[in-house]
Parts: C-alpha cells; structure tokens; sequence
C-alpha cells in the first residue's frame, strides 16, 4: 500500500494517525494470532470506546472478562503514544515479570510491523523487556517490587491483571507519587475476591470516591460470543471460576475461605439489629434473652496495638443464631466490663475468651468480677473442662488457646457449619470480614490491611458450641440423672418383710432432698 501513497498522501496518514488511535490502529497495527499469525488489529465496538476513554480520562480502572483482548487494546493503545508522543516514560507492571514482559514484547510487535513510512520514530535501545525509540520515548516491565517505578516520572503507568498482585496498596502508595506531574495509569485485571486494591479501586471508582474512570466489560461485549458459546466454554468450569473469568463478580470470585454461593446465602439473611447498645452503640442485637433459650458468648480480645479490634458473638444454642455482636476498639478493663454485662444479660451464659496477649486481662476481670460461667480448657489442649473442676486442677486455665493446632480446627468447623448452612448471621460487618477472608499460602487470614477478628470469635463459638458446648451439656444431664437417683427414693421404707410381726414404716427424712439443694453440682 505504501507504495502507491504520495509524499503528500503520507504526511496527511501520519497526521490522521497521529491524532486518533483508532485509527492508527484499526488501518496501521497488526497482531499475532494464535492460529492465523500476523493479521490486522480490527477493533470492535467496546474496543474503540475504551481507547476514547484512554484519551479522554486520566486514570482508567477495568473490570473485565478474560480474552476480550484488553492487555492487547492497551498495547496498541501504549505503541501510538510512543510513536506520536515524544519523550513518553511508560512502566507496565503485573502479578509475574513475564505477563509484564509479554506486554512490551506486544507493543515492539506493533511498532516492528508498521509501514516503514510509518514508523516515524525507530527502535534506538532494544531489550528483552524494555526498549526506546529515537524520540525519547520509552517502556519497560517491571515485577512488583515495592522500588518498581520510584525515582520516575511516569507519563502512563499500565497494571496489568491488578487484581492478583499482592501488596499493591503499599506499592501504589509510591507509584501514585511518579504520575504527580500528569502521567496516567490504565489498572486492569478480572477480579480476585473483595478488599484487594483493584476492587476497592473500582467500588470507590463507582461512587466517585477517586480519580478513576470505571469500566465494566462482561464476557458478552464480544460480538462473536452468545448464551450458546457460554454454556460450551463453562461446562468445565467451577462457579468460582466462571464468577472470577467471565462474569466479573467480586463476591464469587478470588481465594475466601468460604465458598462465595454461601457468602451470596448469607448476604440474602443478614438484616438490621433491633437494638444498638453499649456505650459506643457498637453492641448489636438481633433478639433479647429468652429464659427458656441457652446461649453462648465467644470473645476475640483486641493485641492492643490500635489495629484490630475486641469483639463477640452471642449464640442461641437451639437455633444456632448470632443474636447479638460487639465489635470496637476497648481497652481490656472496658471491653471485660462489655463482655460481663452482656453474660449477665444473657442468663449468666457461658463466656469463652481467646487466652492470648490482652485475653488473660480480661480473663483476669471476669474472675474478679466472679462471672460464674467462664470457659476453661486443658494447658497445651484444646480439650474441655467445666469450671468447678477447673477450680481444683493445676492442669486447667481459663480461656480458649488459638494456636497453629486449634485454628485449623476452629476454622474449619466455622466452614463446615457455614456450608451446611448450620449456623445463621444476621451481621453484615462479619459477613464483610467474611468476604476478605482468603487462603494465602495455605492459611486461611484475613487480606492485608483487613481484620478477621468476628470471623476468629464466630470459629471458636462454633468449635466450642459443637465439641465443649456438647460435653458440657452431656454432664449436667448426667449429674442431674445422679441427683434424682439420691433424691427421687421412696419416702417410706420397711424394717420387716410385710406381713410378719413388728412391720413398721418410716420416713427417713435425711434422704429426702430437693433437687434445688444440689444445684451447686451444676455449676458450669
């Protein structure tokens, strides 16, 4: 084609390329298709519309599907402003150094394969993962590093797949400082669960809480993609997966703990408390004490350092329903005074703390106070003992021990009662912590700069409601069925065989006991 263009020809298709993207794009750039090799880059609708925001919005945030072409859109997008811009400092960071890499590697294919009346400015300093052009615009891939991209002003910064770069909150921090002199950044990825920097990004985007521009691209913005083609591409695909590569939902998506169908369940139940009390109205509840309902309080003592949080659940043991929460940043005296009055309200219920750091204080402030139910365990042993043994074995210690043996467990129980829908939550601030809950290396912890200190309570009130709780219920109807052996004995009794002489009845009164004058027996 070029052969045919006069000099004034080229001058006024490097003028109109220069301008548009589009069309510098849909006339000049060529791509590698897997399958078919090098063919032209014909942008479609959604394409076009996203270069248009590139150009008219300084920093652009997109949820996306996966294989709609974006990472490619966005390196066309990258070859036009080095090519037509002088001077451009453009940083492309990812998750892995390759997908970064593979990025710039697509933007030196563009440029490689333009006219050559074209290209206007030639490649000056080649690298696997960097370059220059002869205009003093360059590019380079970067992994993310917490040093990626300081020390430059960037002119666009490109994340790519930001969703599943870890510790991205703190990097931004020093990235952010490279664009102050008017670069730009482009953050796309498909999603990876809640609380991440991308999703926060996108939500605030959303509410116009930032600088980004928010764009959503489903699986069917492609014009070659209907219900048919979707049914075929997900028939082996879990729902986590179909949710994270196609649907671009937050929810179902990423690595949480608990399964996102059961998030969706339990987002569908939760509902305003009746009540919000305490000092601080940070004491929530959802339903008042029934004298005829057992409950269960669970706490999750605050470390102290101002980060996270004191917290507990009350349980309904018939109905497995968290009727009531506390959730705030106390002191231990404070909290313990919260944690008391909440047992006593709830029929002097039994209070399990965690027994680590500031739990002993509060353990310490129940004792003084002379809570009468007050969960113990074995040291070094997640193994129950009720209370008026406790008090005479060196072995037993007030509290709940979370350690690298009991949390798995814990958690795991809180799973298993959540899939089987055993347990029912009415907090939406557990549910949120629920949401940023994730397995990271293979333990489950709450995402960086997020709490799980609910979550954490509502475990071990599952554990203990389904493994103590039990025993302790076992034993008292135990000592109740010993206590009506002494006390439901006959009242009279016979000295003789009936019928012979001298039979005589007497009551033998130091027999006769109420069952009330035993209640001591059950204590705990």
């Amino acid at each position: 084609m070029s052969y045919k263009l006069t000099k004034k020809e080229i001058l006024t298709e490097i003028v109109k390329a220069g301008k548009d993207p589009s069309y510098f794009i849909n006339n000049y750039a060529k791509i590698a298709h897997p399958m078919r090799g090098l063919i032209p880059f014909k942008l479609y609708n959604f394409q076009e519309q996203l270069l248009k925001d590139f150009n008219d919005h300084r920093f652009n945030v997109i949820l996306k599907a996966r294989q709609l072409g974006i990472s490619t859109i966005s390196a066309a997008y990258i070859a036009w402003m080095m090519m037509f811009h002088r001077d451009k400092n453009i940083l492309v960071i990812a998750t892995k150094f390759g997908t970064a890499a593979n990025l710039v590697k697509k933007v030196k294919s563009i440029i490689k394969y333009l006219p050559p009346w074209m290209q206007i400015a030639n490649i000056s300093i080649d690298n696997r993962t960097s370059f220059e052009l002869s205009n003093g615009s360059q590019i380079k891939a970067s992994s993310t590093s917490s040093d990626a991209g300081r020390s430059e002003a960037l002119s666009l910064l490109v994340v790519d797949e930001a969703a599943h770069v870890d510790g991205l909150d703190d990097l931004w921090t020093g990235l952010y400082s490279t664009l102050s002199t008017g670069g730009r950044c482009i953050a796309l990825s498909t999603p990876n669960g809640c609380g991440n920097w991308f999703h926060q990004t996108y939500v605030d985007s959303i509410a116009e809480n930032n600088d980004f521009f928010p764009t959503k691209l489903m699986w069917d913005v492609h014009p070659d993609r209907d219900q048919t083609w979707f049914e075929k591409e997900t028939r082996n695909m879990s729902r986590r997966q179909i949710a994270q590569e196609l649907e671009c939902n937050f929810n179902m998506s990423g690595e949480t703990v608990f399964h996102p169908d059961d998030l969706v369940y339990i987002a569908n139940s939760v509902k305003p408390p009746k009540h919000k009390t305490a000092f601080d109205r940070n004491f929530w509840i959802w339903e008042e004490y029934q004298s005829d309902a057992t409950y269960l309080i669970s706490a999750d003592v605050a470390r102290g350092d101002g980060k996270d949080y004191s917290t507990f659940h009350v349980i309904k043991i018939e109905t497995n329903e968290i009727v009531g929460e506390y959730q705030g940043k106390l002191t231990p005296d404070i909290f313990s005074g919260i944690l008391y009055d909440a047992g006593k309200e709830y029929g002097d219920c039994m209070i399990v703390v965690e027994n680590l750091a500031a739990g002993h204080t509060v353990l310490d402030k129940l004792t003084e106070k002379d809570y009468p139910n007050v969960y113990h365990s074995y040291k070094s042993s997640h193994e129950y003992v009720d209370q008026v043994t406790a008090e005479y074995s060196n072995s037993a210690i007030a509290g709940f021990t979370t350690s690298s043996k009991t949390r798995p467990l814990i958690i795991a129980k809180m799973e298993e009662f959540i899939r089987n829908k055993l347990l029912t939550i009415y907090s939406t601030r557990l549910l949120e912590e629920m949401k940023t809950f994730i397995w990271h290396h293979g333990r489950p912890q709450a995402m960086r700069k997020y709490n799980d200190d609910l979550v954490m309570a509502c475990a071990i009130s599952c554990w203990v409601r389904d493994t103590a709780f039990e025993t302790s219920k076992r034993d008292l109807e135990y000592k109740k069925a010993f206590l009506n052996s002494m006390t439901n004995t006959k009242k009279e009794i016979n000295t003789t065989i009936p019928g012979m002489h001298g039979y005589q009845s007497h009551k033998k009164q130091d027999q006769i006991k109420e069952y009330k004058d035993y209640n001591w027996l059950l204590k705990g």
